[in-house]
């Protein structure tokens, strides 16, 4: 069974969501089975390239007060924490995802995928980390087994830009107009963080529908 989540790495409910997905995988019978691609999309491709202070872009974009905004934020750290997950949201920085996309586009081809996704979650989300310069990317690519040579020539070639791209048209083409974006065996989507029973459900009904493997 084929799984590819549209995601975002500084998307905190992308982060609660991958967490309750799985916390599904675990408890299903076919887990053996479950193939998990991350694909690219960019909750604001306009961001800056320098980062810069994270709730007044946030709250001007969402039209809310700052207030209003770290009320959500300790909303949100309240589930993750619910999920097993640290979440360190007071402060911190915004800025553009493209360049982390790049990279995530790389450990894929290279087997890593999940682990290198998972690092930059928790950098940015426990940590507090950058995920938008190139030195940190490379250091965190590297932390998760990738070659930090690799990936600093990936970073200043532009390469796998067209990857990426393309991920974003083909979730807006599926009716994502947000994240996290879930399809099952591309006959199911679940939309955002849904509870893990949603996730297991879903799960449940791909299989069910594909039918079991061949002998």
């Amino acid at each position: 069974m084929q799984v590819e989540i549209w995601s975002d790495v500084v998307c905190p409910w992308c982060y609660l969501g991958k967490r309750r997905f799985e916390s599904a995988v675990a408890a299903f019978e076919h887990r053996d089975q479950v193939e998990v691609t991350f694909r690219s999309f960019e909750l604001d491709p306009g961001a800056p390239r320098e980062p810069q202070p994270k709730a007044p872009l946030i709250a001007a974009k969402y039209g809310i007060s700052e207030a209003e905004f770290a009320a959500n934020e300790e909303r949100l750290t309240r589930l993750a924490a619910a999920e097993g997950l640290e979440y360190h949201l007071d402060g911190g920085v915004i800025g553009n995802t493209f360049d982390a996309h790049r990279v995530l586009q790389l450990a894929r081809e290279r087997g890593r995928q999940e682990v290198v996704a998972e690092r930059l979650f928790r950098a940015y989300f426990t940590e507090q980390r950058s995920v938008f310069d190139e030195d940190s990317l490379v250091e965190l690519a590297a932390e998760s087994g990738l070659d930090g040579d690799e990936v600093r020539r990936v970073l200043k070639d532009g390469t796998y830009a067209e990857e990426v791209r393309a991920d974003i048209d083909e979730a807006r083409a599926l009716g994502a107009n947000g994240v996290p974006f879930f399809v099952f065996d591309r006959r199911y989507g679940v939309s955002g963080a849904q509870s893990t029973e949603t996730f297991a459900a879903a799960l449940d009904k791909a299989y069910q529908d594909a039918g079991p493997l061949p002998k």
